[in-house]
C-alpha cells in the first residue's frame, strides 16, 4: 500500500539525481565572486521545514566556507535578530530566506526588514513568482516536481541540497578548500542518492510493522545533536503532519536534562538518530537511562553500529557511510517512512484534513507584515 507521501519518499532518490546537476549550475551563476568575497557573515531563515533545514546545514557553512553564520526561524529574525544586526559593511550580512511557497508571511517579513537594513537577500523558493521571489535581491529556483498534497519531503531535501551546494560555492571562491575537494563532497552528495535508495528498500518493511506496533502511542520523541538536530525537529513535524499526533526533537544532550523526567506516558516511542560521529559515545552512554524510565527506543544509526543500536528496542539501518557534515541528507529517511506509515496505521488524515477547523490553512500567509520601523516604535 502507498500514499502520497510515501510516493514522494520514494523519488527521493531520482530528484536528488535529476535536479543535482542543474540545481548546482543555478547557484554558480546566481553569485558572482564579488558578492562571496564581500560577505562577512550569513543569516538563513525559513519556518517549519525551512528553518529545520537551515540547522541541518549551518555547520557545512562553518566548516566548508569558514563564514560566521546564524540561522533562525522567520519570527525572531525579522523582530529581533535581525533589528540587532550592525552589519557594518554594505551589502552584509547576507540573508538567505527559505519558502518553498515564497508566501509565508514571516519569511517575507525577514527579507523585507533586511533589505531595509542594507543587506543582501536571497530566497530559495519554488515559486519564482512568489511575494518572496520579488521582494529578495536574488532568487534560486528551488522548484521540484508537482506531488499530490503530503507533508513536505521533497521541499525538504531540496532546500537542503541548495544550502549544500551554496555552501561548497562559497568555500572554493574564499579558497576554503580546493576545486577537486569541493568536487569530491559533490560526488558524495550526488552519491547519497544511491545510499537513500538502499536505506528505504531496507527499512520500509521494517518501519511499515514498527508503525503498527507503535499506533496507539500518541507522543514521540526524535533525539539528535550537531547537524541532526535538525533531522531530529523534521523528523517530529512529519509525524505531526502525517497522523495528527503529538511529536517532538531535541537535542541528545538536552534530553537527558528534560525529557528524560517525562513520567506521563513514560514508554514514549523515542528515535536516536546518530551517523556514528562526535555525539554518538553520549547516545550509547542515555540508552541505558532512556531504557530505565520505560522509553521504547528506536535507534536509527549506521547499518553496523555496534555501539547503541545492539541496546534498542529496534534499529533501523542507514545503509552506508556519508560524512556528518551531510547525513541529514540521508538520515531524515526513516522519521519520513515513519509518519507516512503511521498515517495508514492509524487512518489518518494528513494535515487533519478530516477536521473542518483544520481545513482553512491560510493564516501563516495572510498574517500582516511589519517593516523595520514599526519595530523600531515598539522596541
Amino acid at each position: 500500500m502507498s500514499n502520497n507521501m510515501t510516493e514522494q519518499i520514494m523519488s527521493l532518490p531520482d530528484l536528488i539525481r535529476n535536479e543535482f546537476d542543474d540545481l548546482d549550475s543555478k547557484i554558480r551563476n546566481t553569485f558572482d565572486f564579488n558578492e562571496i568575497l564581500s560577505t562577512k557573515k550569513i543569516v538563513i531563515t525559513g519556518c517549519g521545514d525551512s528553518y529545520f533545514a537551515g540547522l541541518a546545514a549551518k555547520l557545512a557553512f562553518k566548516t566548508w566556507a569558514r563564514l560566521p553564520i546564524e540561522v533562525a526561524s522567520s519570527l525572531p529574525a525579522a523582530r529581533y535578530e535581525l533589528p540587532a544586526e550592525l552589519a557594518g559593511f554594505p551589502n552584509n550580512p547576507m540573508v538567505i530566506g527559505i519558502s518553498t511557497s515564497g508566501g509565508v508571511s514571516r519569511t517575507i517579513e525577514a527579507i523585507n526588514i533586511a533589505n531595509e537594513m542594507g543587506a543582501m537577500t536571497v530566497a530559495l523558493t519554488g515559486n519564482v513568482s512568489s511575494k518572496l521571489a520579488k521582494a529578495a535581491n536574488k532568487t534560486i529556483d528551488c522548484s521540484i516536481p508537482s506531488y499530490n498534497p503530503a507533508p513536505g519531503v521533497l521541499s525538504y531535501q531540496i532546500s537542503l541540497l541548495s544550502l549544500y551546494l551554496i555552501a561548497l560555492h562559497f568555500a572554493e571562491v574564499r579558497e576554503q578548500m580546493t576545486m577537486q575537494e569541493a568536487d569530491k563532497l559533490r560526488a558524495e552528495l550526488k552519491g547519497s542518492a544511491d545510499l537513500i535508495e538502499a536505506t528505504i528498500e531496507k527499512n520500509a518493511p521494517i518501519i511499515k510493522e514498527l508503525s503498527e506496533t507503535l499506533k496507539t502511542h500518541h507522543n514521540f520523541h526524535f533525539v539528535g545533536d550537531g547537524p541532526n538536530y535538525g533531522t531530529a525537529l523534521f523528523s517530529a513535524a512529519k509525524v505531526i503532519e502525517s497522523s495528527g499526533r503529538y511529536a517532538a526533537g531535541q537535542d541528545t544532550e538536552e534530553w537527558v536534562h528534560l525529557e528524560y523526567f517525562t513520567s506521563v506516558d513514560s514508554d514514549i516511542p523515542t528515535f536516536v538518530i546518530s551517523p556514528g560521529y562526535r555525539g554518538h559515545n553520549l547516545l550509547a552512554e542515555i540508552i541505558p537511562p532512556m531504557k530505565r524510565v520505560g522509553r521504547i527506543v528506536i535507534a536509527i544509526t549506521p547499518e553496523n553500529d555496534t555501539s547503541v543500536a545492539p541496546h534498542a528496542d529496534y534499529h533501523l539501518p542507514v545503509v552506508g557511510k556519508i560524512s556528518e557534515i551531510i547525513s541529514p541528507f540521508v538520515y531524515q529517511v526513516a522519521g519520513n517512512l515513519f509518519g507516512a506509515y503511521l498515517a495508514d496505521a492509524t487512518g489518518a488524515s494528513f494535515f487533519c484534513s478530516d477536521v473542518e477547523a483544520y481545513q482553512k490553512n491560510d493564516d501563516i500567509r495572510n498574517s500582516s507584515i511589519v517593516t523595520l520601523q514599526d519595530i523600531k516604535k515598539t522596541s
